[in-house]
């Protein structure tokens, strides 16, 4: 028996779908903002804050590991719902989260190994969804793109270990735009195209972040949004980012001359 902590994006139906495909025995812990998995009879919509309901429902189960996949954004403190567990891990949440998701994510996996529950990778079930290291399009960086990349890592290793960046985008040696909080999308399209010069999309996990959770996404939607602005290549890290779509996305890339690279 597995326990899935599920957020939002299409990851966690695919973990759902092969999980099914292989008859194991999962519940789910659905954290969505709009209860997105209520057609799921193993599914229980339960506020993060009621942990001791939760902790309830794993051991009830008789479940020793748990996965969390898709995108569970950072609640919001004043609205939640406390039972007595909940009361008692509040404080800590509330520290974790003045330093950002990934902090908070880091502070529920404690909480859940001090009551004897390991959180296993989120692509455990899903190996293929990574990509290893290498160039995977026909079209392969430049010169110039790799000096813009080597900027565009180090202005990401410079960045606060618990700082929401997963990713920026670098044109002509300048990072133009930085991931906030509204997620990669938004960071894309923010951006200005140029029809002269291309962009890169460098999307890495955050330093010191745990790759059991919270992995970067890249999906076919992700490269529609890089052709509109003339984003020129993505550039991601080996085995640490959940690439959706795959043979979609490559053939899309390959047919508008965007690279996708892995370090």
């Amino acid at each position: 028996m597995i326990g899935l902590f599920l957020g939002s994006t299409d990851f966690p139906q695919i973990v759902l779908k092969t999980l099914k495909k292989e008859n194991k025995k999962y519940f789910i812990i659905d954290l969505s903002k709009n209860n997105r998995f209520k057609n799921d009879k193993n599914a229980h919509f339960i506020s993060i804050g009621k942990f001791g309901q939760i902790l309830k429902l794993i051991k009830e189960k008789r479940c020793n590991k748990v996965l969390f996949a898709g995108k569970i954004d950072k609640p919001r403190i004043s609205n939640l719902k406390l039972d007595i567990k909940g009361i008692y891990y509040i404080p800590r949440i509330i520290r974790a989260s003045k330093l950002g998701d990934a902090a908070i994510l880091k502070e529920l996996i404690k909480i859940l190994a001090e009551n004897k529950i390991r959180v296993i990778k989120s692509n455990f079930y899903n190996p293929e969804l990574t990509l290893s290291k290498g160039n995977f399009t026909k079209i392969k960086p430049h010169k110039i793109d790799l000096i813009n990349i080597r900027k565009g890592i180090k202005s990401l290793k410079s960045l606060s270990a618990h700082n929401h960046v997963q990713g920026l985008i670098i044109r002509n040696n300048f990072v133009i735009a930085k991931e906030t909080s509204k997620g990669t999308k938004k960071m894309i399209l923010s951006i200005k195209k140029s029809k002269k010069i291309k962009a890169i999309l460098i999307k890495l996990p955050k330093k010191k972040q745990d790759i059991r959770v919270d992995l970067p996404t890249v999906g076919l939607d992700t490269l529609k949004d890089c052709k509109k602005v003339n984003i020129g290549g993505i550039v991601l890290k080996a085995n640490q980012n959940i690439f959706l779509d795959k043979v979609k996305c490559i053939n899309f890339a390959n047919k508008n001359k965007i690279f996708i690279k892995t370090i």
